[in-house]
């Protein structure tokens, strides 16, 4: 393996470098999902819990200690229990939407390494090939050995710039498709505390 990643020329310092952030995005993203949903549904039971014994204070308070998306979304709502479901349905979102980006943060990252190590891929096939057609100008037609370089860099390239790619591009969609779902439970989430609260 490290004599196929030499083979493969500088371009494949990138590509490397490519595929170790994007597993690192993964990784951190799967974490941050994980503990976004195990808090989820135990907060907003509690929450409901403190409301329906009319203990708001007591609420506010959680959500105030808690460090989480949901708990954030919800301290807005509580502060201003008693307004019209309209109102509290605004304010969730205006919180909800700076929630969202939090979510996806690095996701956008992740999909330009998708784009981008294809390209590094097959800007070391060009490269290859110059030094295929450089041995070819200098040496007339040569060797097997001499043109050999210059071609098994181009290919160990495109290989390597694929193999990153096709995960990172799988890998993109699935923590984007999380993340929907993630927003889609803490829109519920939310609206069911905001009809306990609600004018």
């Amino acid at each position: 393996m490290t004599d196929y990643f030499v083979r493969g020329g500088p371009l494949m310092y990138p590509i490397l470098l490519c595929s170790v952030i994007g597993w690192a995005i993964f990784m951190e993203r799967i974490v941050a999902f994980i503990k976004v949903r195990r808090n989820l549904m135990p907060l907003r039971n509690s929450i409901q819990t403190f409301i329906q014994e009319d203990n708001v204070k007591a609420a506010v308070d959680l959500c105030a200690q808690e460090k989480t998306a949901l708990a954030r979304i919800l301290l807005v709502v509580l502060k201003n229990q008693g307004n019209q479901r309209s109102y509290l349905k605004s304010l969730a979102e205006e919180v909800g939407e700076r929630e969202a980006i939090s979510l996806q943060r690095y996701l956008g990252l992740l999909g330009t390494i998708a784009n981008i190590t294809p390209l590094l891929g097959l800007l070391g096939t060009v490269l290859g090939m110059i030094k295929a057609f450089n041995v070819i100008a200098t040496q007339g037609m040569g060797t097997p050995a001499t043109l050999g370089g210059g071609i098994s860099e181009a290919l160990i390239t495109t290989a390597a710039g694929l193999t990153v790619a096709v995960p990172m591009i799988l890998l993109h969609r699935y923590l984007s498709s999380r993340s929907e779902r993630l927003v889609l439970e803490l829109e519920e989430a939310t609206m069911q505390i905001v009809d306990l609260v609600e004018k």
